[in-house]
């Protein structure tokens, strides 16, 4: 058995800490987090942040690691790619192909060489002048360079609210740019999928259902299946991904791309090499028969990957409906929550989890960080899966500890 570095520790990441232990592996977990739940399961945790990548070089040293690997998370993908580098261990992707499906300036700039359609954008620093953004029409989303998660992404109206939240994008970033780009009014897409020897294949077009706080924009509250979009649009899709794939040189491995489809057409929002954050490595298993996470772990251990599932699986013949749920709940501190297995007992339940406890206080939504938990359906049409979710939502209670209702229940009833 091998000794697996993976990095991140949160519950996007747990799966692959206990699917990893199931095979009998020797897990290290590195994050920032003293208390992160993956290092609770694993064998050893250790406390860096996995964007650091000597750190984390110095722990796969320690340990003398077979194997990297990270799920749901964009920028541990260059870290995974650097240590492996340094140490001659297997990772699908070169130290700039990672760079490049982690680093918004970078991806943005083969978008155009290759006329991958995305939003018209800028790169502007502190000192940016007026004229810089002049062509650009509001309103304009600022994001930073290197971040993730929705963090420090704004809808802005105005010179002076970008000049304000400047300085706010940039703590989420190591670069001393930040990304000025135009809001494209549109529904959201997610394509699941995974490469072999530069051949894309696609598992899943889902809807990513999205709602706004404020300035903050795209938090998403759940992915359906199948997308709508794609009667319409499955040609453009598939032209699209496999660009993409050949652009950006990826031979092997996951990829998980976002796209935007509003008046203009489809525009690519981003691009990750990766298993999805959005509980893909549960969902795609049960809905599509491959089991993406079994197939990274082999990888990343130097064990043979078996593609038959992959090679037989036919999106076009997939009659399934599923949903990935995301709970979100008021400011506040928890003080009672319906049980998860009794969420799980309902009909078409497939998985659930809940990222925060009783006693915990949770925030102001503003990023995926404040997702409470999740919920995955599962169900043979759209009409069963829909009853499906309303009786979760009516199962479920959270309340704070004056014993008033937390949970945010409406959207999800749209």
């Amino acid at each position: 058995m091998a000794r697996l570095l993976i990095l991140g520790g949160s519950n996007t990441q747990l799966n692959s800490v206990l699917r990893a232990k199931e095979k009998g592996h020797t897990v290290i977990v590195a994050d920032y987090f003293e208390d992160a739940p993956g290092k609770k399961f694993a064998d050893y945790g250790e406390l860096t942040s996995t964007f650091d990548v000597e750190g984390c070089l110095s722990i796969a040293r320690k340990y003398k690691i077979d194997g990297i690997l990270t799920v749901g998370t964009d920028q541990p993908v260059l870290t995974c790619a650097k240590v492996a580098n340094e140490l001659g261990l297997s990772f699908f992707l070169d130290i700039e192909q990672a760079k490049a499906v982690t680093h918004k300036k970078v991806m943005k700039k083969i978008f155009k060489e290759n006329k991958i359609p995305s939003a018209e954008f800028r790169f502007i620093n502190n000192n940016f002048h007026d004229d810089e953004l002049k062509g650009l029409r509001f309103p304009l989303v600022i994001k930073p360079l290197d971040s993730q998660g929705q963090r420090g992404v704004y809808k802005v109206s105005s010179l002076q609210q970008i000049r304000s939240l400047l300085p706010n994008v940039m703590s989420y970033s190591r670069e001393k740019e930040i990304l000025v780009e135009e809001f494209y009014e549109s529904e959201e897409i997610t394509l699941s999928g995974w490469v072999r020897d530069g051949r894309t294949h696609l598992l899943t077009v889902t809807d990513r259902q999205t709602i706004s706080r404020d300035l903050h924009i795209g938090i998403c509250i759940a992915h359906n299946f199948p997308s709508k979009h794609l009667p319409a649009y499955h040609g453009e899709i598939q032209e699209l991904m496999d660009k993409i794939v050949k652009a950006f040189g990826i031979e092997n491995g996951p990829i998980y791309f976002q796209m935007l489809i509003g008046s203009e057409g489809i525009k690519i929002n981003e691009i990750a090499c990766r298993i999805g954050g959005a509980y893909e490595d549960e969902l795609l298993p049960v809905l599509t028969g491959v089991d993406v996470l079994e197939m990274l772990i082999n990888h990343a251990t130097g064990h043979e990957v078996n593609y038959s599932a992959l090679e037989r699986y036919d999106y076009y013949k997939n009659t399934n409906h599923a949903t990935v749920q995301m709970i979100f709940t008021v400011p506040g501190t928890v003080g009672m929550m319906t049980p998860m297995k009794e969420i799980m007992a309902l009909p078409g339940a497939i998985s659930g989890r809940y990222n925060y406890h009783i006693g915990s206080t949770i925030q102001e939504i503003q990023n995926a960080t404040q997702r409470v938990g999740y919920m995955i359906f599962l169900s043979d049409s759209a009409e069963s899966l829909r009853l499906k979710i309303e009786k979760a939502f009516e199962k479920i209670e959270i309340r704070d500890t004056q014993g008033e209702n937390m949970l945010i229940d409406l959207l999800y009833r749209k």
